[in-house]
């Protein structure tokens, strides 16, 4: 009996390091975006049998995405980081603005996949300065810190507005991007004047299990396990990043916005941010909408959120 504890033993843990090499290798994978002409980025339909079977074992490369050029008049403004590295960002003019409205995408994501609601603010009489986060579309980089070093790219933008003479600066920010406006703001004690926040994860944690039970897998242990993996490859403590202690330092006006059947942020996650949030605010549940372009699936409703909120 105590020779088969010891091999049970010997087994289970064979199993948890063997868990951990995976875990670490999708961990990897999962914040690592290298270029679309890259030797390491296999396109799907190259892919052989044993590239598939890797893919599912030990996470895939990805890309950068490939921004789309706005159909309007824009320039090209290139934003240099305090740790060096260069962001890619347009910014978009109207006559006689408002002010401007720095934008910020989501995990994987670019610029122009947030070109539609950069079109409605300029609707609306503000410009637009869209930012491609470090290792997403034409910015530099190649590690993506799920918004740990991400806030120092919202900084830099903010910075930059104001070195122009921008005195009404609004930060808008959609999933990872929202996330990251809240850790820019806490970090560094930024003061825009106007805050939105489209569907931010409260902690990354929560952020990772909602990921994984997408991908149909347990959520214990695996999002623990890539919590803690995803922080200690890169150098912090994955468990202490969390939009909802971020929110409490916002002093400026907030609109937070949720879509009802998102996957991967819950409602209780956008209770506890909207309850945690201490200046005006204003919550907006979007009945049709997942994890996505609010602004694209509920596009008369997302308008007269917006409207009401920068009136």
């Amino acid at each position: 009996m105590q020779r088969f504890f010891k091999f049970l033993l010997k087994t289970l843990l064979i199993l948890f390091l063997l868990l951990n090499v995976v875990v670490i290798f999708h961990a990897y994978k999962f914040t690592h975006f290298y270029e679309v002409n890259d030797a390491a980025v296999i396109k799907q339909e190259a892919k052989t049998g044993w590239d598939k079977t890797s893919d599912l074992l030990f996470g895939f490369n990805a890309s950068k995405q490939i921004n789309t050029a706005p159909d309007t008049i824009y320039n090209n403004v290139n934003l240099e980081t305090p740790s060096g590295l260069t962001l890619s960002a347009w910014q978009i003019n109207v006559a006689n603005s408002k002010g401007t409205v720095a934008m910020f995408h989501g995990h994987g994501s670019k610029k122009s996949a947030i070109l539609t609601e950069a079109k409605s603010f300029n609707q609306l009489g503000y410009n637009t300065l869209l930012v491609d986060m470090r290792a997403h579309g034409a910015s530099e980089g190649n590690t993506c810190t799920i918004g740990f070093k991400e806030a120092e790219d919202v900084k830099t933008a903010y910075d930059y507005l104001q070195k122009t003479g921008e005195k009404n600066i609004l930060l808008y920010g959609i999933s990872l991007g929202a996330a990251t406006v809240t850790k820019a703001i806490h970090d560094y004690d930024l003061a825009p004047s106007k805050i939105i926040l489209e569907m931010p994860f409260a902690s990354l944690p929560d952020a990772v299990e909602g990921r994984v039970k997408m991908m149909g897998l347990p959520a214990q242990p695996v999002s623990t396990l890539l919590t803690f993996w995803g922080g200690t490859l890169h150098g912090f403590w994955a468990y202490n990043l969390r939009p909802e202690d971020y929110v409490k330092d916002l002093k400026s006006p907030v609109l937070l916005h949720w879509g009802r059947h998102d996957p991967r942020v819950s409602e209780a996650e956008t209770e506890v941010i909207f309850k945690n949030i201490l200046t005006a605010k204003r919550l907006e549940t979007f009945e049709e909408s997942g994890h996505e372009s609010l602004r694209k699936k509920e596009p008369v409703k997302w308008m007269n959120s917006v409207a009401t909120f920068l009136q």
